[in-house]
């Protein structure tokens, strides 16, 4: 996925609705502090290495795939304080986006700002070093962190793995040097080999050329060869058995022929999926949507998890929002995700797109100041995010001291004159890391709260008591979180708001 996608207008062939049954489905148990060590699969799910099931729910930040070479917005912030925005609204994964240029010696990234102590630590770096220390940083504030071999160079993706000046050697070599990178550092669970293959890519044709399942075993099977211990991330092709979808987003040939690695249980399948945002598919102007869509999942890649096959991680969605469609479309997607409180890690594994607002078709989680959080997009996703994982720690800000403090500020968003919608940011001004928060308001008017995301809430009267989600209780010294709520009738006057730290 890029900024501008007017490359990447994929076909698609209307497919009839195919529901496939649920093969072995339960609810994962809470346990104590998942995803420490390295993971590995077995059936549908991600296991740590204390075999307890973990699930993805994290964000793509891109950057190093451009001519920057390295993660945008850092022209505007610090790299640390945007980790840290990460932990704070729930995202338990970074997928970074690169290209092989970032290998090459000439390879100078840019468009860093060094003013008032931002970023200092990576001053003089080359690319391989600041993506070192944003993986030393990401897992010290618990996130894990997800390479993507986006493109072969800046240039612009491709269909294949390989390009005429790039080859499949230079593709592997790199791949292998990633790997061996990270071989000690289980931040980083896994590489997503190449993003979006795409016609004439084929899936299981037998053609060494174009044939992406027998490429992914050759890349898979020589990163295994210097770190075992990784996932291995193979997304689909465009067009499988003459019906088209999405770049990358078609799988329905892995089932019939599976890759196939040296190393058992590796194998985890990616597939993207998008909205009219990026293109126009059949299935949205079917007169049975959004309904229809389940089957459509399904078919393309879907059934890989609920037959119990392997894990299925949706490496990418995402969309502007502004259509009512698109609102249907990704309000569907994340149901059929699988919402957490209800099946715990047994669940589709997801990282979004993206967390920078520069990207032309869909947007951000942040918007255009690099800073607001846009709300209203990351309250879709509050249902499907799941618990941080165990950091080596440092990477939130510290701090010497035990005492847990808070403050929180409330601001209305949009008023409509019947109803309204506000956030609330809650700022950890302590010296020690906060376990939980609880913020609490009283209205002066007849305002109530009509639904909330990203914290649960009661109401007695005027009086608003909300209390932390499972994802975001935690707050580094120094770190936000945010919830935010719709309310009616009008917003009225500000309210004062309290917060207690836990």
């Amino acid at each position: 996925m890029f900024r501008l996608r007017t490359l990447r207008r994929a076909l698609c062939a209307a497919a009839a609705a195919l529901l496939l049954p649920l093969a072995g489905a339960h609810s994962a148990h809470a346990a104590t502090a998942p995803g420490a060590g390295y993971w590995h699969t077995s059936g549908r799910q991600i296991l740590d290495a204390a075999g307890q099931p973990v699930r993805i729910a994290g964000i793509n930040w891109f950057g190093f795939e451009t001519a920057n070479y390295v993660v945008h917005g850092l022209w505007s912030r610090d790299y640390k304080s945007m980790i840290d925005q990460m932990r704070s609204l729930g995202y338990n994964t970074i997928r970074l986006p690169y290209s092989d240029d970032i290998f090459k010696s000439t390879t100078v990234p840019n468009s860093i700002d060094f003013s008032n102590g931002k970023n200092a630590d990576l001053q003089g770096l080359d690319s391989l070093h600041i993506m070192d220390r944003i993986v030393a940083y990401a897992g010290q504030d618990g996130l894990k962190v997800i390479l993507d071999r986006h493109r072969p160079d800046a240039g612009g993706q491709s269909a294949l793995w390989y390009t005429s000046s790039v080859p499949e050697s230079t593709w592997i070599t790199d791949l292998k040097a990633l790997a061996t990178r990270y071989a000690a550092d289980p931040t980083v669970v896994g590489i997503d080999l190449h993003n979006e293959p795409h016609d004439p890519a084929c899936w299981g044709c037998g053609d060494t050329t174009i044939d992406w399942r027998l490429a992914a075993q050759r890349a898979g099977n020589a990163v295994l060869s210097v770190n075992p211990d990784l996932l291995i991330f193979v997304e689909g092709v465009q067009t499988y058995s003459g019906v088209s979808g999405w770049w990358g987003g078609n799988l329905m040939g892995a089932g019939q022929y599976p890759v196939q690695l040296s190393v058992a249980g590796r194998v985890v399948y990616s597939a993207h999926d998008y909205a009219t945002s990026v293109a126009q598919q059949s299935w949205f102007s079917d007169p049975t949507f959004p309904a229809n869509m389940p089957g459509i999942w399904d078919k393309y890649w879907g059934y890989l998890f609920k037959q119990n096959i392997a894990p299925v991680w949706v490496g990418e969605f995402g969309t502007t929002l502004a259509s009512a469609v698109d609102q249907k479309w990704l309000a569907a997607l994340v149901s059929y995700l699988r919402p957490t409180a209800t099946y715990g890690a047994d669940s589709f594994q997801w990282t979004f797109w993206s967390w920078n607002p520069d990207s032309g078709d869909t947007g951000g989680i942040l918007k255009d100041d690099w800073v607001t959080v846009d709300t209203v997009k990351d309250g879709y996703l509050a249902s499907v995010k799941a618990p941080l994982f165990p950091g080596s720690g440092g990477g939130s800000g510290g701090g010497g001291g035990t005492t847990a403090t808070c403050a929180a500020s409330y601001a209305v968003s949009s008023d409509w004159g019947s109803g309204f919608n506000a956030a609330v940011t809650v700022t950890n001004t302590g010296t020690t890391a906060l376990g939980s928060w609880t913020v609490t308001w009283t209205w002066g008017g007849a305002q109530h709260v009509t639904n909330m995301w990203n914290a649960s809430y009661t109401q007695s009267g005027g009086k608003v008591t909300a209390v932390n989600a499972a994802h975001n209780g935690t707050v580094p010294v120094g770190g936000s979180a945010s919830f935010g709520f719709g309310g009616a009738p009008g917003g009225g006057a500000v309210p004062s708001v309290d917060c207690t730290a836990g």
